[in-house]
């Protein structure tokens, strides 16, 4: 992109009738039996390397396992793994399939699983060996793939190298489900983000502009396996471009980071703010990152000095990038365009976005308000899952123009420079971790001790917000730093971990409406502000 408003007005993109990512994208470049898709690796100094070719091989093996029992197009399957290359497998396999992957992190707890089987109505899953105790009456799903073992009740994942190479992916129609993820609410369980195979054709086009990958190229995106992200960055985007993916599983350790970049010459690498904040603490001088021509980020905002940092470290640019589960990347920097720190850039090519005033008007630069994507938009999600309500809730329509509202809260600049002020919501941004405080609230409800409680994400330097708990206790002489590590104990074990309070005050009473609804608004401004 040389000139961002001349390519945003020429930008056309035809969305075809019919379209299955597994056979349109992984089997079509599978036709070059040497074409590299895939570099796996972890803590250990394993590696695993895969073509196209492979991806096609072990993708139709576990399409046709599940075909075997029973699965079929449109049931949903929950693919709960971590960064192994059976993750990109599973997925490709469910799409051949025309089922509808559900990705999920392996941090998330029993009840959270639970529920997501539950609400999706989930016919199958696949995880590890270790990771199966979290399913509660197994039985009930008629397809159960295990993983690095053998488990009772699940088939191991070997089995599937016995099933036949060979399938003949379902032919999807661009508005047919495709796959489906969970996202915190700020009241309420978490919802069912379900896009349709339309948006995994579009999302090539952040990869595109944003990205700018190509065939040549090597990407690394260090997001967890549950989150969309990871699908526009590790899997549909990269792919839909023809670039091959680094997947690293192991702990975080900026040194070991930079180590990798050097090591597999990655030539694009996408990482959290929370990252980068470490690891422009290293000395990048003792590793050779010339291979690297791009950096990016999501999920939460760089601030201008980590910007400035990693580009004076790397002499490479860091582009940051806005999107949600439900629209996926909208606002972003591009290569070639000026960056002006602490921007979330401009509106993705094919993305016409404005900004929804108080006074109830979609205004456009020179404004503030909510940040709005203008539907039909094929990238944006037709429905939360069984919930048309909620649905609804999310979309405007002014002067018979449709508006999906996102929920967060910008500004405007005179340049079509957009800047994030907050969520109109309460949701919690930690480390890129998308956290609702119900659900934290809902899990300190249930220790004995707890009478009410009320959270809200403050902010912090190192994962730019944390979930802070305050908590009325039944008997207010038990507050103590012991009952307070008490309470972060028994968050871990009822969700999952990083939901867990790092902070916790005792108070006598709560903020709250006529109505009763905390006011958790005052409690933000309160830490903010003093």
């Amino acid at each position: 992109m040389i000139d961002y408003d001349a390519t945003y007005r020429a930008h056309r993109l035809e969305v075809p009738e019919r379209f299955n990512f597994g056979r349109d994208v992984v089997d079509a470049l599978a036709e070059d039996p040497a074409r590299a898709a895939l570099i796996w690796c972890n803590e250990r100094g394993d590696e695993r390397r895969f073509s196209f070719a492979d991806i096609r091989r072990l993708s139709n093996q576990v399409a046709n396992w599940l075909a075997g029992r029973g699965v079929a197009k449109g049931e949903r399957v929950i693919v709960m793994l971590p960064r192994i290359p059976e993750w990109q497998i599973a997925m490709v396999a469910c799409l051949k399939l025309g089922a509808v992957p559900i990705p999920c992190i392996t941090m998330l707890s029993e009840g959270d699983v639970a529920y997501r089987v539950a609400h999706a109505g989930a016919v199958a899953a696949i995880t590890t060996a270790e990771q199966t105790g979290k399913f509660r009456a197994p039985e009930r799903l008629k397809a159960r793939l295990a993983v690095g073992g053998q488990v009772g009740g699940w088939s191991a994942y070997s089995e599937t190298a016995a099933c036949s190479s060979d399938c003949v992916p379902c032919d999807l129609s661009a508005e047919d489900p495709a796959v489906m993820y969970y996202t915190s609410g700020s009241t309420g369980p978490p919802k069912g983000v379900c896009h349709a195979s339309r948006a995994l054709f579009v999302w090539r086009v952040s990869a595109q502009y944003w990205l700018t990958l190509d065939g040549g190229d090597l990407m690394w995106c260090t997001a967890d396996t549950g989150w969309s992200k990871a699908g526009t960055s590790i899997l549909f985007g990269p792919w839909s471009r023809g670039s091959a993916v680094l997947f690293y599983d192991g702990p975080f350790d900026a040194a070991k980071r930079l180590r990798l970049l050097e090591h597999y010459q990655v030539t694009v690498f996408c990482a959290a703010a929370t990252e980068l904040r470490r690891l422009i603490l290293e000395d990048a001088g003792r590793y050779d990152l010339s291979s690297l021509r791009l950096t990016v980020s999501a999920g939460e905002s760089v601030n201008p000095e980590v910007l400035e940092a990693w580009t004076s470290m790397t002499n490479v640019p860091l582009l940051d990038g806005y999107g949600q589960t439900e629209t996926l990347m909208t606002v972003l920097n591009y290569p070639g365009m000026a960056v002006k720190p602490g921007s979330m850039g401009k509106a993705l090519p094919g993305v016409e976005i404005g900004v929804l005033t108080e006074a109830g008007a979609v205004a456009g630069p020179g404004s503030e308000g909510q940040l709005v994507v203008r539907l039909p938009n094929p990238q944006v999600m037709p429905s939360y899952w069984n919930d048309p309500e909620r649905t609804a809730a999310n979309v405007v329509t002014l002067d018979g123009v449709a508006w999906f509202k996102t929920g967060d809260n910008v500004r405007q600049d005179d340049d079509g420079y957009l800047f994030y002020l907050g969520r109109s919501d309460d949701i919690i941004n930690s480390a890129g971790y998308r956290i609702g405080p119900q659900e934290v609230e809902n899990a300190l409800i249930e220790h004995p001790a707890v009478r009410e409680s009320a959270v809200v994400g403050v902010p912090d330097a190192k994962r730019g917000e944390i979930v802070k708990a305050f908590v009325i206790l039944h008997d207010p002489a038990l507050a103590s730093a012991r009952l307070a590590e008490d309470l972060q104990a028994h968050v871990k074990a009822a969700t999952a971990p990083y939901k867990y309070p790092r902070r916790i005050e005792f108070v006598d009473a709560l903020p709250k409406t006529i109505s009763g609804k905390i006011q958790r608004a005052l409690l933000r401004h309160r830490e903010t502000e003093g």
